[in-house]
């Protein structure tokens, strides 16, 4: 697989950063705007729109004193919050419901829905029930494969599992997902 296959599959699995960024240089704007707009009007000898910034750089050097206690520990504790978003946003990878598929030829990414719904296929027909009768939730490390069986019919969760799982190994996902199948205790009506 060359690096250029391999950068594409990590663009595609992966989610994007921008809307963090976006959001993180709209705000570090609008407060440069802002101060710009006080600054102005505080040289044009008008009133300030807010807070006059010379008022304001005076009150941040007296504090704490003239607010209440908690308020420090408040803002404090709202300043770490957003900073950790904004770290954990950009040390934890992002994942895309997506998996890959290894190909020497080409890039294959496919999307989880598509996934879950070969594998419904593929359990409902091990199963012998109706496509109403399975759902299969896929994530990045684990396949849940839901059955309710028809009233009266019993069901062999392991011939369920076996067939779920040679699906998976035929797809060859990477990562390779686990499959836990999960059997309701009440059945439908009829099929």
């Amino acid at each position: 697989m060359s690096d250029v296959t391999r950068v594409i599959l990590k663009r595609e699995s992966r989610s994007s950063r921008a809307v963090i960024s976006v959001v993180a240089a709209i705000l570090v704007a609008l407060l440069a705007l802002y101060g710009l707009l006080e600054a102005m009007l505080r040289v044009l000898g008008q009133p300030p729109w807010l807070i006059d910034p010379l008022t304001a750089a005076q009150r941040l050097a007296q504090l704490p004193e003239g607010i209440l206690p908690a308020m420090p520990v408040a803002i404090g504790l709202l300043i770490f919050i957003v900073g950790l978003v904004f770290l954990a946003n950009a040390v934890i990878p992002g994942r895309r419901a997506r998996h890959v598929i290894p190909d020497p030829r080409v890039a294959v990414v496919v999307d989880d829905v598509v996934v879950a719904s070969a594998l419904a296929k593929r359990a409902r027909l091990a199963a012998g029930v109706t496509r109403e009768q399975v759902v299969v939730v896929v994530s990045a490390k684990s396949v849940q494969v839901n059955v309710r069986p028809t009233s009266g019919i019993l069901l062999d969760e392991a011939l369920i599992q076996a067939a779920v799982e040679d699906e998976l190994t035929a797809m060859a996902l990477q990562p390779a997902p686990a499959v836990k199948v999960h059997l309701a205790n009440s059945g439908v009506i009829g099929v």
